[in-house]
């Protein structure tokens, strides 16, 4: 069943006021690929734009934040937590983790796959200058907690 679109099919925001506040968490990933010697230089600091793990990061979280901007139907939530985390993922790509949660009447997915995306397009916008094939891939979510779907889990990839 699709929740945002009424009986006729038209869109609109699913009401959750008699929905129960609960605790709701969720998990996204993200990996950017690139040529080895560009996570080099990230790994070692040597990027001339500073530390791009770190602006990385705070786009991310940023992005959680203001995804209800981002996202048409999407609702405005109190996030309590946000972490995003950046590492290198063998010898040509990051492996991009965040993690949104609250306590609230809806989930915190698209928080988290918002800031796994912004975080993976910032790494991208600071690194073009030297690697303009970098791919984004794998974005998707690895679990949500909480609420009435209860717990979900991915494949491992």
């Amino acid at each position: 069943m699709l929740t945002h679109l009424d009986s006729q099919g038209r869109a609109h925001m699913v009401d959750v006021t008699d929905k129960s506040v609960t605790f709701r968490e969720a998990v996204a990933e993200a990996r950017v690929r690139m040529l080895p010697s560009t996570l080099q230089m990230i790994v070692d600091g040597a990027h001339p734009k500073g530390d791009v793990f770190a602006v990385a990061r705070i786009a991310g979280i940023q992005a959680a934040k203001k995804t209800s901007d981002l996202i048409p139907l999407c609702h405005p939530l109190m996030l309590t937590g946000v972490k995003v985390e950046l590492s290198a993922d063998g010898e040509d790509a990051v492996h991009i983790v965040a993690r949104c949660k609250l306590s609230g009447k809806t989930g915190v997915e698209m928080e988290a796959l918002t800031a796994a995306s912004v975080a993976a397009l910032t790494l991208y916008d600071m690194c073009k200058a030297v690697d303009r094939g970098m791919t984004i891939e794998s974005i998707r979510l690895l679990e949500k907690l909480g609420g009435k779907s209860g717990h979900f889990k991915a494949d491992q990839v």
